[in-house]
Protein backbone atom coordinates (compact mmCIF):
# COMPACT_ATOMS: atom_id res chain seq x y z
CA UNK A 1 0.00 0.00 0.00
CA UNK A 2 2.24 3.04 1.63
CA UNK A 3 6.19 2.80 0.99
CA UNK A 4 7.53 4.50 3.72
CA UNK A 5 11.53 5.57 2.62
CA UNK A 6 13.92 6.35 4.94
CA UNK A 7 14.78 9.75 3.03
CA UNK A 8 16.32 12.05 5.48
CA UNK A 9 15.87 16.04 6.00
CA UNK A 10 16.70 18.53 8.64
CA UNK A 11 16.35 17.37 12.20
CA UNK A 12 17.15 13.96 10.30
CA UNK A 13 13.26 12.50 10.36
CA UNK A 14 12.16 10.31 7.96
CA UNK A 15 10.08 12.40 4.49
CA UNK A 16 7.16 11.47 3.85
CA UNK A 17 6.68 9.03 0.50
CA UNK A 18 3.85 6.53 -0.89
CA UNK A 19 3.61 4.57 -3.97
CA UNK A 20 0.27 5.99 -4.98
CA UNK A 21 -0.75 8.62 -7.02
CA UNK A 22 0.34 12.15 -5.29
CA UNK A 23 -0.79 15.23 -7.82
CA UNK A 24 0.73 19.02 -7.75
CA UNK A 25 -1.75 21.56 -6.36
CA UNK A 26 -1.98 25.00 -6.98
CA UNK A 27 -2.85 27.65 -4.63
CA UNK A 28 -6.79 28.74 -4.67
CA UNK A 29 -8.45 31.41 -3.51
CA UNK A 30 -12.31 31.44 -3.52
CA UNK A 31 -15.14 32.84 -2.00
CA UNK A 32 -15.32 30.03 1.02
CA UNK A 33 -12.75 27.52 -0.01
CA UNK A 34 -8.83 27.73 -0.32
CA UNK A 35 -6.15 25.42 -1.37
CA UNK A 36 -2.75 26.68 0.31
CA UNK A 37 0.82 25.14 0.10
CA UNK A 38 2.98 24.48 3.37
CA UNK A 39 7.02 24.42 2.15
CA UNK A 40 7.67 21.48 5.37
CA UNK A 41 5.41 20.10 7.86
CA UNK A 42 6.47 17.70 10.06
CA UNK A 43 2.94 15.52 10.70
CA UNK A 44 1.82 11.96 12.13
CA UNK A 45 0.42 9.36 10.19
CA UNK A 46 -2.95 7.80 10.87
CA UNK A 47 -1.08 4.59 11.94
CA UNK A 48 2.77 5.97 11.35
CA UNK A 49 5.21 8.00 13.37
CA UNK A 50 5.36 11.28 12.42
CA UNK A 51 7.17 12.03 9.51
CA UNK A 52 8.17 15.52 7.48
CA UNK A 53 6.24 16.49 4.51
CA UNK A 54 7.78 18.69 1.65
CA UNK A 55 5.18 21.00 -0.27
CA UNK A 56 2.34 19.83 1.19
CA UNK A 57 -1.39 20.75 0.41
CA UNK A 58 -4.12 21.89 2.59
CA UNK A 59 -7.65 22.64 1.97
CA UNK A 60 -9.21 25.35 3.85
CA UNK A 61 -12.89 26.21 4.28
CA UNK A 62 -14.07 29.50 5.75
CA UNK A 63 -17.15 29.36 7.73
CA UNK A 64 -20.29 31.61 8.10
CA UNK A 65 -18.31 33.21 11.08
CA UNK A 66 -15.42 33.94 8.74
CA UNK A 67 -13.06 31.52 10.75
CA UNK A 68 -10.83 29.18 8.68
CA UNK A 69 -10.90 25.28 9.07
CA UNK A 70 -8.58 23.07 7.86
CA UNK A 71 -10.90 20.69 5.83
CA UNK A 72 -8.21 18.12 4.06
CA UNK A 73 -4.57 17.73 3.62
CA UNK A 74 -2.15 15.75 2.11
CA UNK A 75 -0.46 14.68 5.05
CA UNK A 76 0.40 11.08 6.21
CA UNK A 77 -2.53 11.12 8.13
CA UNK A 78 -4.74 11.88 5.34
CA UNK A 79 -3.18 9.61 2.76
CA UNK A 80 -3.20 6.64 5.11
CA UNK A 81 -6.58 6.72 6.26
CA UNK A 82 -7.77 6.50 3.02
CA UNK A 83 -5.16 4.50 1.21
CA UNK A 84 -6.95 1.03 1.85
CA UNK A 85 -10.15 1.66 -0.07
CA UNK A 86 -8.45 3.48 -2.92
CA UNK A 87 -6.04 0.06 -3.12
CA UNK A 88 -8.47 -2.41 -2.83
CA UNK A 89 -11.31 -0.76 -4.66
CA UNK A 90 -13.27 -2.67 -7.86
CA UNK A 91 -15.66 -2.38 -10.75
CA UNK A 92 -17.83 0.74 -10.50
CA UNK A 93 -16.37 3.02 -7.81
CA UNK A 94 -18.50 6.07 -6.18
CA UNK A 95 -16.81 8.38 -4.25
CA UNK A 96 -19.02 10.54 -2.01
CA UNK A 97 -17.01 13.61 -1.93
CA UNK A 98 -13.94 15.40 -4.06
CA UNK A 99 -12.29 16.47 -1.29
CA UNK A 100 -9.19 17.33 -3.16
CA UNK A 101 -9.17 14.60 -5.63
CA UNK A 102 -6.75 12.42 -4.68
CA UNK A 103 -9.39 9.38 -4.10
CA UNK A 104 -10.99 9.63 -6.92
CA UNK A 105 -7.78 9.99 -8.87
CA UNK A 106 -5.64 6.59 -7.19
CA UNK A 107 -9.35 4.70 -7.65
CA UNK A 108 -9.21 5.64 -11.32
CA UNK A 109 -5.51 4.19 -11.71
CA UNK A 110 -6.59 1.62 -10.09
CA UNK A 111 -6.53 -1.42 -13.01
CA UNK A 112 -9.25 -3.17 -11.23
CA UNK A 113 -11.67 -0.48 -11.28
CA UNK A 114 -13.71 0.46 -14.68
CA UNK A 115 -15.97 4.01 -13.68
CA UNK A 116 -15.23 6.55 -11.32
CA UNK A 117 -18.45 8.62 -9.75
CA UNK A 118 -17.49 11.32 -7.53
CA UNK A 119 -20.57 12.62 -5.95
CA UNK A 120 -19.54 16.51 -4.41
CA UNK A 121 -21.99 18.73 -3.33
CA UNK A 122 -20.30 22.25 -3.46
CA UNK A 123 -19.41 23.67 -6.67
CA UNK A 124 -16.37 25.47 -5.49
CA UNK A 125 -14.80 22.79 -4.29
CA UNK A 126 -15.08 20.95 -7.81
CA UNK A 127 -13.59 24.69 -8.92
CA UNK A 128 -11.05 24.68 -6.82
CA UNK A 129 -9.49 20.52 -8.10
CA UNK A 130 -10.41 21.43 -11.66
CA UNK A 131 -7.65 24.53 -11.62
CA UNK A 132 -5.21 22.22 -9.58
CA UNK A 133 -5.37 20.00 -12.48
CA UNK A 134 -5.10 16.78 -10.53
CA UNK A 135 -7.77 15.08 -13.09
CA UNK A 136 -5.39 16.29 -16.07
CA UNK A 137 -2.54 14.76 -14.85
CA UNK A 138 -3.71 11.48 -14.91
CA UNK A 139 -3.43 9.56 -18.16
CA UNK A 140 -5.86 10.48 -20.66
CA UNK A 141 -7.42 6.87 -20.62
CA UNK A 142 -7.49 6.98 -17.20
CA UNK A 143 -9.22 10.49 -16.86
CA UNK A 144 -11.89 8.99 -18.96
CA UNK A 145 -13.19 6.62 -16.16
CA UNK A 146 -13.67 9.57 -14.06
CA UNK A 147 -16.76 11.73 -13.63
CA UNK A 148 -18.00 14.26 -11.44
CA UNK A 149 -21.33 14.71 -10.24
CA UNK A 150 -22.65 18.03 -8.15
CA UNK A 151 -25.13 16.36 -5.97
CA UNK A 152 -25.91 15.21 -2.51
CA UNK A 153 -24.35 12.08 -1.18
CA UNK A 154 -27.22 11.16 0.93
CA UNK A 155 -29.32 11.19 -1.97
CA UNK A 156 -27.82 9.93 -4.99
CA UNK A 157 -28.68 6.88 -6.65
CA UNK A 158 -26.39 6.15 -9.60
CA UNK A 159 -26.93 5.82 -13.40
CA UNK A 160 -25.49 2.02 -13.13
CA UNK A 161 -25.11 0.07 -9.00
CA UNK A 162 -21.79 0.58 -7.50
CA UNK A 163 -19.32 -2.16 -6.71
CA UNK A 164 -17.75 -0.04 -4.47
CA UNK A 165 -18.49 2.56 -2.45
CA UNK A 166 -15.73 5.47 -0.85
CA UNK A 167 -17.20 7.67 1.47
CA UNK A 168 -15.54 11.39 2.56
CA UNK A 169 -17.40 13.93 3.87
CA UNK A 170 -17.46 14.35 7.17
CA UNK A 171 -15.16 16.32 10.24
CA UNK A 172 -14.12 15.32 12.88
CA UNK A 173 -12.39 12.22 11.81
CA UNK A 174 -14.81 9.96 14.49
CA UNK A 175 -18.78 10.34 14.36
CA UNK A 176 -20.47 7.63 16.01
CA UNK A 177 -23.30 8.02 13.69
CA UNK A 178 -21.50 7.54 11.02
CA UNK A 179 -22.19 4.01 9.97
CA UNK A 180 -25.80 4.55 9.74
CA UNK A 181 -25.35 7.93 7.30
CA UNK A 182 -22.82 5.28 4.97
CA UNK A 183 -25.45 2.49 5.24
CA UNK A 184 -28.08 5.01 3.67
CA UNK A 185 -25.12 5.43 0.73
CA UNK A 186 -24.74 2.04 0.15
CA UNK A 187 -28.17 1.21 0.15
CA UNK A 188 -28.81 3.82 -2.99
CA UNK A 189 -25.64 2.84 -4.76
CA UNK A 190 -25.81 -0.91 -4.26
CA UNK A 191 -22.55 -0.70 -3.14
CA UNK A 192 -21.04 -4.54 -1.94
CA UNK A 193 -17.91 -2.97 -1.07
CA UNK A 194 -17.37 -0.08 1.49
CA UNK A 195 -14.38 1.93 2.37
CA UNK A 196 -15.60 5.18 4.68
CA UNK A 197 -13.23 7.84 6.25
CA UNK A 198 -12.80 7.19 10.23
CA UNK A 199 -14.24 3.63 9.67
CA UNK A 200 -11.43 2.68 12.34
CA UNK A 201 -12.45 4.80 14.66
CA UNK A 202 -15.97 3.75 14.47
CA UNK A 203 -14.96 0.35 15.20
CA UNK A 204 -12.17 1.05 17.76
CA UNK A 205 -14.65 3.12 19.65
CA UNK A 206 -17.71 0.25 19.77
CA UNK A 207 -14.54 -1.83 21.54
CA UNK A 208 -13.80 0.48 23.90
CA UNK A 209 -17.16 1.02 24.97
CA UNK A 210 -17.74 -2.30 25.61
CA UNK A 211 -14.11 -2.98 26.97
CA UNK A 212 -12.75 -5.44 24.58
CA UNK A 213 -9.08 -5.15 23.27
CA UNK A 214 -8.90 -4.98 19.48
CA UNK A 215 -8.71 -8.36 17.86
CA UNK A 216 -9.24 -9.67 14.85
CA UNK A 217 -12.13 -11.85 16.30
CA UNK A 218 -13.55 -8.66 17.99
CA UNK A 219 -12.69 -6.39 14.83
CA UNK A 220 -15.12 -8.95 13.15
CA UNK A 221 -18.01 -9.23 15.49
CA UNK A 222 -17.97 -5.54 14.99
CA UNK A 223 -18.38 -5.00 11.58
CA UNK A 224 -21.07 -7.71 11.40
CA UNK A 225 -22.89 -5.45 14.25
CA UNK A 226 -22.39 -2.53 11.73
CA UNK A 227 -23.97 -4.41 8.91
CA UNK A 228 -21.72 -2.96 6.39
CA UNK A 229 -18.93 -5.14 3.82
CA UNK A 230 -15.98 -2.89 4.88
CA UNK A 231 -12.84 -3.31 3.25
CA UNK A 232 -9.95 -3.49 5.51
CA UNK A 233 -10.43 -6.50 7.98
CA UNK A 234 -10.45 -9.48 4.70
CA UNK A 235 -7.72 -7.65 2.94
CA UNK A 236 -5.20 -6.75 5.80
CA UNK A 237 -3.90 -9.47 8.12
CA UNK A 238 -2.75 -6.76 10.66
CA UNK A 239 -5.58 -4.60 10.39
CA UNK A 240 -6.81 -5.13 13.67
CA UNK A 241 -3.15 -3.69 14.74
CA UNK A 242 -3.59 -1.14 12.19
CA UNK A 243 -6.81 -0.31 14.50
CA UNK A 244 -5.82 -0.13 17.40
CA UNK A 245 -2.57 1.78 16.58
CA UNK A 246 -4.53 4.97 14.78
CA UNK A 247 -7.35 5.01 17.74
CA UNK A 248 -3.99 5.25 19.72
CA UNK A 249 -3.45 8.55 17.85
CA UNK A 250 -6.77 9.77 17.13
CA UNK A 251 -9.68 8.72 19.16
CA UNK A 252 -9.60 10.60 22.13
CA UNK A 253 -10.78 9.24 25.55
CA UNK A 254 -14.38 9.59 26.68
Amino acid sequence: MTDHAQTTAPLDLPVYQHSLFAPHYQPFEGERWSLRLADMVLCPGYWTPPQLVMGMALLLRTDASGKTHTWMSMSPMETESQALGCVYASGHVVVMGLGMGWAAANAALNPAVSQVTVVEFDPEVIQVVEQSGVLAQLPDAVRQRVRIVNADAYTFVPDTPADTLLADIWLPLFGAERAEEVRRMQANTGAHKVYFWGQEMVIAHRLRRAGQAVTPDTVAAVVAELKLPLIGPAECADYAEKIQLAADKWLKAE
